[in-house]
Formats: C-alpha cells, sequence, structure tokens
C-alpha cells in the first residue's frame, strides 16, 4: 500500500492539471463565444430590428398615445373575459374525462399511462422553469 502511494498522489496531480487545464480552456471558450455573439448582435441587430418592424407593421398602433394604450388594454381585459365561458367548459370536459379514466383503471394500458406520466413530467419541469425565471434566473434561490 505505501509502495502505491506515490504513484496516487501522481495521478492525483496529473488528473488535477488536466482539470484546471480544462476549466481554463472553458472559460476561454465561454468569453470567446460571448465577445462573437455581442459582435454578431451589434452587426446583426439593427437590420433584425428593422425588418421585425416592417414585417410586423399591421399591429404598430401609430401614434401611440395614453389613450390608445387604454383602448388597446381594455379591448384585451374584455376578450379575455369573454373567453372564461369556453375555459370553463373545456375544465369541466377535462375534469370528466380523468374521471372516467379514473373509473375505469382496469382498461388504462401501457401506452396511455407512458403518455399521462410524459405529460405530468412536461408540467412539472415547466413549473421548475417558471420557478427558476421568478427567481431571476437563480437555480439555488433568491437574491437576498
Amino acid at each position: 500500500m505505501a509502495s502505491k502511494l506515490p504513484l496516487l498522489r501522481t495521478t492525483a496531480a496529473q488528473a488535477s492539471q488536466v482539470v484546471t487545464k480544462n476549466a481554463a480552456q472553458a472559460s476561454q471558450f465561454a468569453t470567446k463565444s460571448a465577445a462573437l455573439a455581442s459582435q454578431f448582435v451589434t452587426q446583426n441587430g439593427p437590420s433584425f430590428y428593422k425588418d421585425l418592424l416592417e414585417r410586423n407593421k399591421q399591429y404598430i398602433q401609430d401614434p401611440s398615445n395614453a389613450e390608445k394604450c387604454q383602448l388597446l388594454a381594455k379591448q384585451l381585459f374584455y376578450t379575455r373575459l369573454a373567453s372564461i365561458p369556453g375555459r370553463y367548459e373545456a375544465f369541466w370536459k377535462e375534469l370528466a374525462e380523468l374521471k372516467s379514466l379514473l373509473k375505469n383503471r382496469q382498461e388504462l394500458n401501457l401506452e396511455k399511462a407512458g403518455i399521462a406520466a410524459l405529460f405530468g413530467l412536461e408540467c412539472f419541469a415547466w413549473f421548475c422553469c417558471g420557478k427558476i425565471i421568478g427567481r431571476a434566473f437563480t437555480i439555488t434561490g433568491y437574491h437576498v
């Protein structure tokens, strides 16, 4: 065991050097990538912005003033309000479908169970993404 100790130390030192070298290369790559992305946005950003506005000019309200913004906000609010009965009906249809599925569990096959599990996993993933976005893109917690 004592004869293997120098070999282990040498191997650990080599592994440490490789990790340090790779970390430095990754840092350089990230810096270079950020610089290239910044350069690309600087060169192509204004033309993309103009093209985007040109393609969507039918949606732009000109001149935009407070009264027009209030009108658009009211239109959006009442449009959403008008959609509530349809959403309410769809909710109860989905709930009835879920109840019938749970009532007839013996007819549930592996494919339907797998699809339901994937759907639940996707909902959970979107929930986690929303939490991360709500915490200002931090994974560990809120900024204090």
